[in-house]
């Protein structure tokens, strides 16, 4: 890739490593859905606009606006809804790398949902191995009888389960002639018509005891437009520039994001074990894409 591409690349991861800090601020005050809303709501507002100034639009009568809310709800709803959840029980460093298996849960998904993303023996591998770092991470919590942590643990482990089933349904999008900025609107577009009402029986924010504060807002504000609304036009830019298994690589770079925000600005605290399981989820992510195995072979 070009030094141009790489650096769109640790943008990206700053931006989506970023979303874990955001929302670590917001739930201190908003309940989870509420902060769902605000997300999808401002980056739906961001992303038609973007899409009225090329000269395009989503309210015309070829609109698909049923695959649109299936991508909205698999892609945004659940996933969102799950990670803002368990971040209320577990620290963001936490749920970032826990969110880093979407690629082994999409190993999954893809075999079983296509014909032409089977699982070899190279894939299987990175999963078994993926799969033991997820063991490390929230095994301890299951033993010791840390409910509401393990919990939150595998609230994560849903969101990213839900991002790889949207991954899988997304790719019919090509086929629909639907471009990326109209896909990203859409779905979130679509996301904010079906949080809204679940929201308002849910959280109820009007019995809030007082508005958010100024901080509140900002992350909210920085959610939205940075690390929903700029990621996805980003995410789309190095997929067109450098293809999907260079864009994995964003996948290693986001919990360190995350993670430092945590530790600076939030005062976390990660166990060894959490680094361990990081360390083999990255081991997986890695024996995934092929890059080991090519530097095995070109070794010999």
């Amino acid at each position: 890739m070009s030094l141009r591409v790489w650096i769109w690349l640790v943008s990206l991861s700053v931006l989506w490593g970023g979303s874990f800090f955001f929302a670590k601020v917001t739930v201190a005050e908003l309940g989870p859905l509420t902060v769902v809303f605000g997300r999808v709501a401002l980056a739906a507002f961001a992303l038609n606009l973007s899409l009225w100034l090329t000269g395009q639009s989503l309210f015309r009568r070829e609109t698909p606006w049923a695959a649109f809310m299936i991508m909205g709800l698999l892609n945004n709803l659940i996933p969102f809804s799950l990670i803002f959840w368990g971040q209320t029980q577990i620290a963001s460093g936490l749920a970032s790398i826990l969110n880093a298996t979407t690629p082994l849960f999409t190993l999954v998904v893809a075999h079983l949902a296509t014909r032409d993303e089977k699982m070899n023996a190279a894939k299987l591998a990175a999963l078994l191995i993926g799969f033991v770092g997820v063991t490390v991470l929230v095994g301890p919590d299951l033993l010791i009888g840390d409910r509401l942590g393990s919990m939150g643990q595998l609230a994560c482990l849903g969101a990213a389960f839900s991002y790889a089933l949207a991954g899988v349904y997304g790719r019919r999008f090509q086929a629909m002639a639907v471009s990326p900025l109209q896909a990203a609107s859409g779905q979130v577009t679509a996301s904010t018509v079906l949080i809204f009402p679940i929201m308002l029986i849910v959280d109820q924010p009007w019995q809030l005891p007082g508005l958010p504060s100024a901080t509140v807002w900002a992350a909210l504000a920085g959610l939205a437009l940075l690390s929903t609304t700029l990621a996805y036009l980003l995410y789309f830019r190095i997929l067109a520039a450098a293809g999907a298994t260079n864009l994995l690589l964003v996948t290693f770079l986001i919990p360190v994001t995350a993670i430092l925000l945590g530790m600076l600005l939030l005062g976390e605290e990660l166990a060894p074990r959490h680094f361990l399981g990081m360390a083999l989820i990255g081991l997986g992510l890695a024996s995934l894409d092929g890059r080991i195995a090519a530097r095995l072979r070109g070794a010999k």
